[in-house]
């Protein structure tokens, strides 16, 4: 009986710590939102930087960064990301492949499109042709749990991708590299469908995260009171 005792105690404590440790990460998400969104009104009120040369100083500077540049788009498939919310609304996001002056080729982000009912990809091809573009030089959206094959083959030669890694699109699409971030092109340049330059577009704010970090630190207190009042109770 006592041993059974230590052995529900033990566990409490350890879901106890579990709980707290959640709520830990989700103050962690909350800072690392914040600092994200300072840094992305930074980027935005800052005089545009060199396409090509900010994708080269990208890895020592990983947040956004303004940019423009000239190049020329690539004769690929175009890549849908699924699972894209506006709004209310669910749809698509279009990629392509664009090539700057120097440096490796990167994906752009032309916008949002709505799916309709019967999940139907839109039937558009990439643009093939020079081009002066301008946004903000991001990292991918956050891929979230990868769960399933990131990428897959559609009939009309385009590809559907459930989470975006430049590395695994490089490969389907058999280029050297990508480069590690994306481009989210200028709402005001006519090219391209819906879209905007939100830091945190399709993810949660930084006040969701301050929320549920409440209800798992909730839990863990939760968790040992009632170890304790158990305990109390068997003692009596």
């Amino acid at each position: 009986m006592v041993k059974r005792r230590v052995v529900l105690v033990v566990a409490g404590l350890c879901l106890a710590l579990a709980f707290a440790a959640l709520g830990r990460w989700q103050l962690g998400r909350e800072a690392w939102k914040r600092e994200w969104l300072a840094q992305s009104e930074a980027a935005l009120a800052a005089p545009a930087r060199d396409l090509a040369t900010a994708i080269a100083e990208a890895d020592a500077a990983p947040w956004p960064v303004r940019v423009h540049g000239e190049g020329r788009f690539l004769a690929k498939p175009v890549l849908w990301l699924d699972n894209q919310r506006r709004g209310e609304r669910v749809g698509v996001r279009k990629y392509c492949a664009f090539q700057p002056a120097r440096g490796p080729a990167l994906l752009v982000d032309l916008g949002w499109l709505p799916l309709a009912a019967d999940r139907r990809l839109p039937a558009e091809a990439c643009p093939d042709a020079t081009a002066a573009l301008a946004g903000l030089l991001a990292p991918p959206p956050a891929p979230g749990l990868a769960l399933g094959p990131g990428l897959q083959a559609q009939a009309d030669g385009s590809w559907l991708a459930l989470r975006l890694v430049p590395a695994e699109v490089a490969a389907a699409w058999e280029l050297p590299a990508l480069a590690g971030q994306v481009l989210r092109l200028d709402p005001a340049l006519p090219l391209g469908h819906e879209r905007d330059l939100a830091p945190l577009a399709n993810t949660l704010p930084p006040e969701r995260h301050r929320g549920y970090a409440i209800q798992w630190f909730g839990l863990s207190a939760a968790t040992l009171v009632i170890l304790i009042v158990m305990n109390l109770r068997r003692r009596r």
